[in-house]
């Protein structure tokens, strides 16, 4: 496990109902693009990865599909069993699945892969658990971030948020890759995956700014993290500059209207 890896756990800790309650419903919409991508239908043998609070398990689910779901945080577990109660719920952590080769007709990885230390050798067991001809589809945040992903970053910085020297600045070097079209497209390539295709999904996710808030507030993710390793000082400052910058995407019934980008690539293993 990386020191990555480890920060990873470390955020992600505990953290599955305030997760449940705020980021969750954006990293909800592209679970169908997710399941089309991955031909996943009614008797589809579906590994769900990173399941979280079973979002996707439950949506292949509908679809008549057979579903396991893995996670490597209990209270993602915990909700993901009460949210896919028909699909098996169980603990694994990437890159080392506890699965025999080809075991699966389709794999999924919902945002996933921005929270491993080696994406490389997390996509590599990806592809080694799906059967020959199955497909692997994954989505994953693009760089840079639209206008409303970086809203709690910009608060971050503008608040003067310093980066605690024990929280890792990202990924292995070696393993990591651009977090773009061309670079998503070029690593599933790279695993020996056929048909290999990448695109951009936009969409404008709406909450209230105190549900936003929330997460950050909670620790729930990076940006938790951050807020959380600030002063109280600085962490009062940060939530006046979210406060102050969430007035350019409020709409005028209070909501917020925040665009977002994600990748989404998938292709099939010889």
């Amino acid at each position: 496990m990386t020191e990555f890896d480890e920060s990873e756990r470390l955020i992600w800790a505990g953290r599955g109902e305030a997760y449940a309650a705020s980021f969750a419903k954006l990293c909800a919409y592209p679970v169908a693009h997710l399941l089309d991508a991955a031909g996943v239908g009614a008797g589809t043998c579906l590994l769900d990865v990173g399941t979280g609070p079973g979002t996707v398990a439950a949506a292949a689910l509908a679809r008549g599909a057979r579903v396991t779901a893995v996670d490597p945080e209990p209270s993602m577990l915990t909700l993901a069993a009460r949210t896919a109660p028909e699909a098996e719920v169980r603990a694994a952590t990437l890159p080392e699945l506890p699965f025999e080769n080809g075991e699966f007709g389709a794999v999924v990885a919902n945002f996933v892969l921005n929270h491993v230390g080696r994406p490389r050798a997390a996509l590599a067991e990806l592809c080694r658990v799906v059967r020959p001809g199955g497909r692997v589809a994954v989505t994953i945040w693009a760089k840079p971030p639209a206008p409303g992903q970086a809203l709690l970053g910009r608060a971050l910085a503008a608040g003067g948020a310093v980066r605690p020297p024990y929280l890792p600045a990202g990924p292995d070097p070696d393993e990591d890759f651009p977090r773009d079209e061309a670079g998503l497209g070029t690593l599933l390539a790279a695993a020996g995956l056929t048909d290999a295709a990448c695109a951009t999904l936009r969409w404008d996710h709406r909450a209230s700014p105190e549900e936003w808030w929330s997460a950050p507030a909670a620790g729930v993710a990076g940006s938790g993290r951050l807020v959380r390793a600030q002063t109280p000082g600085v962490r009062a400052g940060i939530k006046r500059h979210f406060d102050m910058l969430s007035k350019e995407f409020t709409d005028p019934d209070g909501l917020l209207r925040l665009p977002h980008a994600a990748l989404l690539a998938h292709g099939r293993r010889r």
